[in-house]
């Protein structure tokens, strides 16, 4: 007798069960690459966002670093008549104070520093301790790079530097003039003599720093005290 022939069921699994079609495939393929794209524009826009909050946070320390420094000059700047002549100078995108020097088991000495916008940079200049107003005055009138004289920058991307003072009684200035004839004011009024004694009260009394960048629709503007 002929045998029937049998098919194995063993390698078609059981009764009822079937594979995927091409077109499954191909819709499950499409929901996974969409599924991939909203996820990696999710991860994407997580790291620009991290990145933003990180460079934001070095713009804020580098602006509060600039400030403080500046804050701190103000604050140990000289009088007039221990520097020699104005103690602070303002002028042409640039900020000079003449500003006391104070370590431990060290004479007090004076040192002149200076803010300039160079090359688009804020620069910090600052001339080696000076020990009378002769060497004040050799290194008021001598350039930056003097011997001894050191820089550093301090913030870059700025479009400008803008500063003025305030005159006890007159307001803010931006005229040097109107400084040096409080000075004089300051040193006839103590030619009177029962003020011959006292200290040549300041000219300036506050300086007023506006720092402008590209990436501002302001100038960030800060106010200091001098010798507070």
């Amino acid at each position: 007798m002929k045998r029937t022939a049998r098919s194995d069921r063993r390698f078609f699994g059981k009764p009822g069960q079937r594979g995927f079609t091409l077109l499954e495939m191909l819709i499950a393929i499409a929901i996974l690459a969409v599924i991939a794209v909203l996820s990696w524009r999710g991860l994407d826009s997580v790291i620009r966002g991290r990145a933003t909050i990180e460079n934001s946070m070095e713009d804020e320390r580098i602006v509060a670093q600039l400030f403080d420094q500046m804050r701190i000059d103000a604050r140990q700047a000289a009088t007039d008549d221990e520097a020699g002549q104005p103690a602070v100078q303002i002028g042409n995108g640039s900020l000079q104070i003449v500003r006391g020097l104070f370590a431990a088991n060290t004479a007090p000495r004076l040192q002149v520093v200076r803010y300039r916008l160079s090359n688009g940079r804020i620069v910090r200049f600052a001339s080696p301790p000076l020990s009378n107003v002769g060497e004040v005055r050799r290194a008021l009138t001598s350039g930056d790079s003097g011997n001894g004289w050191s820089s550093v920058p301090l913030m870059g991307g700025v479009a400008s530097l803008a500063t003025r003072v305030y005159i006890p009684e007159k307001g803010w200035t931006t005229r040097m003039n109107d400084v040096l004839a409080q000075i004089n004011q300051n040193d006839n009024n103590l030619k009177v003599p029962q003020l011959g004694n006292a200290p040549l009260p300041r000219a300036v009394s506050g300086i007023q720093v506006a720092v402008g960048a590209r990436n501002l629709h302001v100038p960030l503007t800060r106010v200091f005290l001098v010798g507070e």
